[in-house]
């Protein structure tokens, strides 16, 4: 965005240079100060047109201070309306990943507030979740979650938000289980992991109340193993997420798409299997402050309508909280600035619609709405026509005066 802006700046140089022979002069009501114009970044001035990007939001902090932060980033993207709160259960014991008393109140108090917000919960599916579990104590631990040994720690859980009146909770459940991070990982044994996966949710859907949607989020790529050698089954899942980072370092946004078990295989996947996607994480990573991939990300969350998706906001991943990524936050600002609705609509059609059968009527046709007013320019001033985009980096058209011979003396 900055080399944009300066590309721009010098084309206007180059136009004033040559106009030696002539004033130039900005239209009414184009100058980059008069209202209308948005410059990204700047207080705020209302927002150029960003993308019908599905329910979003941002991880911010796991407890209290998370929820304290949704309206501060609110405020940081001028107003936007920031439908999903994202929090993780504590993988430390089972006693975390019951969801202890105190834990989850304030999210649910935040979800409660408004029937048109979404909570997604990630929930280890192990206790000592990042303790570094060597495979084949890994491969006992899924034994007894396929024989049910874990079962009664997921059912005190779904009371437990039941009892929260959250009942309606998104659960990302053992999260990129794909790779290689987290004890709950499925490589040492995806049957098993599979069986376990299905118990889990079973124990929780027998929970009178519950509305609970449960997302498979594996990360993008292959990683430890295939994503799809995990997937256990239509009936236990809702929807079919992804955690999708900027990595590995050189690899561009296209190559993200196309790799193996990459961003398209994904969208394939969950379509072949009638399931709505999501993108529980996301974000910057091994390629550093990169515009490019975050302006390419959210045009392909624009063009695939996640259920949500919520960038990972601390460093090395975000745009607000960490301040390590200008460029790519001014993107990311500048596109949701503002943003009120998963798909903004116009408030009428430029002209009306035409019925495939039409029937005499006595009701007056409608009429198309008015096209907005164009600004007047002054007087012996001829507009002159540049490249949208140069016009609106330096805030508006400018016009030609026709009496610059006359002002000489």
């Amino acid at each position: 965005m900055r080399q944009r802006r300066h590309r721009a700046a010098t084309f206007t140089t180059s136009v004033l240079a040559a106009g030696a022979l002539f004033s130039l002069a900005l239209a009414p009501g184009a100058h980059g100060s008069q209202p209308g114009v948005h410059r990204p970044g700047a207080g705020n001035d209302p927002p150029p047109a960003h993308p019908s990007v599905a329910n979003f939001g941002a991880f911010l902090d796991s407890g209290a201070l998370g929820v304290k932060r949704i309206a501060e980033l609110e405020k940081w993207l001028g107003g936007a309306d920031i439908r999903v709160g994202h929090t993780y259960l504590p993988g430390e014991s089972w006693f975390d990943i019951e969801g202890r008393a105190g834990f989850l109140d304030d999210w649910a108090a935040w979800r409660r507030e408004r029937a048109d917000r979404t909570l997604v919960l990630n929930v280890p599916m192990q206790a000592l979740n990042e303790m570094e579990i060597p495979d084949g104590r890994v491969r006992k631990l899924l034994a007894h979650g396929a024989d049910g040994d874990y079962d009664d720690h997921f059912k005190k859980l779904a009371e437990r938000l039941v009892e929260l009146k959250i009942p309606d909770t998104v659960i990302v459940l053992g999260w990129e289980m794909n790779g290689t991070t987290y004890t709950h990982r499925c490589g040492p044994d995806p049957a098993a992991w599979k069986k376990y996966w299905k118990n889990a949710v079973t124990a929780m859907r027998s929970v009178p109340g519950q509305k609970f949607r449960f997302d498979f989020a594996p990360s993008r790529g292959r990683d430890a193993v295939p994503w799809t050698d995990c997937y256990p089954g239509d009936d236990v899942v809702d929807i079919i997420g992804m955690d999708s980072y900027d990595q590995p370092p050189g690899q561009d946004f296209d190559k993200q798409v196309k790799e193996p078990y990459g961003l398209q295989q994904h969208v394939d996947f969950a379509a072949a299997h009638k399931k709505p996607i999501s993108y529980p994480e996301w974000g910057l990573f091994r390629n550093g402050d990169n515009p490019e991939y975050m302006r390419r990300m959210l045009a392909w969350m624009d063009a695939h309508q996640p259920v949500y998706n919520t960038i990972t906001d601390y460093c090395p991943h975000g745009v607000w909280e960490c301040t390590d990524n200008p460029l790519a936050s001014e993107v990311y600002r500048s596109l949701l600035f503002g943003r009120k609705e998963p798909t903004p609509q116009p408030t009428a059609p430029a002209t009306p619609a035409v019925p495939v059968s039409p029937k005499p009527s006595t009701a007056p046709s409608p009429q198309p709405a008015a096209p907005p007013a164009t600004p007047t320019p002054p007087a012996n001033c001829s507009p002159l026509d540049l490249n949208p985009w140069v016009e609106y980096w330096i805030g508006g058209k400018l016009c030609l005066r026709l009496d610059w011979y006359s002002r000489r003396s």
